[in-house]
């Protein structure tokens, strides 16, 4: 199974935020994406090199509230209350040719693959249906992308480039097995913690001005 890396993702509060926040630490104006009609969001977007790419995402509070859970666990009470204090890394994305398969082989629940859409941009992503983070965040969501050509191209390049993604577990060995049942372990560099800490996220990204590190709300 051909796994990729697909994209980051930035929980804020709302777009602005986002925006200020990816200013601030990586010193580039991450630019406009769309909205997310199905899901109640809307986001910003930039290349981050090799097909990949970084996301920031808000509730579209201009937006009717979607029928079902919105995805990123942006409707769970921890998150909303963690991204109104500052926007974080949420979790992470890979890509694959057939969602369908993906999803047979995990051995952890990846979700329903639900076809979206955004401007001219569809692709079936795998969708929890109370629209939680995978273990926090840890374990990625699964897109299959209905274009010919990544999408990341036609994003904006702003000189960053995702150098590495470190997840830190106090259950390496549960989080490899799970990687590894959907060809994503070599993906990622885990890194083991202590018994009962909190598990979280590091993505080193090269910008313009050096080696800068984004984290998820866990860090230490």
């Amino acid at each position: 199974m051909n796994i990729q890396m697909d994209h980051l993702v930035i929980g804020a509060a709302n777009l602005k935020q986002g925006v200020d926040y990816v200013r601030d630490l990586l010193g580039v104006d991450i630019p406009y994406g769309g909205a997310h009609e199905k899901m109640g969001t809307h986001n910003h977007l930039m290349q981050l090199g090799n097909n990949t790419f970084l996301e920031v995402i808000a509730i579209n509070e201009d937006d009717e509230a979607p029928n079902n859970p919105r995805w990123y666990g942006l409707d769970d009470p921890f998150v909303r209350r963690q991204n109104e204090i500052e926007p974080a890394l949420l979790t992470w994305v890979v890509n694959t040719k057939n969602i369908e398969e993906l999803t047979k082989q995990a051995t952890f629940t990846v979700g329903n693959a639900e076809l979206i859409s955004r401007g001219s941009l569809s692709w079936y992503f795998g969708l929890p249906e109370d629209g939680r983070l995978l273990a926090g965040g840890m374990l990625p969501y699964a897109i299959e992308w209905q274009t010919d050509v990544h999408p990341s191209t036609n994003m904006a390049d702003l000189g960053c480039k995702l150098h590495k993604l470190e997840i830190y577990h106090p259950y390496p060995s549960w989080l490899k097995d799970a990687l590894t049942s959907i060809s994503a372990l070599d993906l990622v560099e885990i890194k083991a913690l202590p018994k009962n800490s909190t598990p979280y996220l590091v993505a080193h990204i090269n910008t313009p001005s050096g080696i800068k590190k984004v984290t998820s709300h866990g860090t230490l």
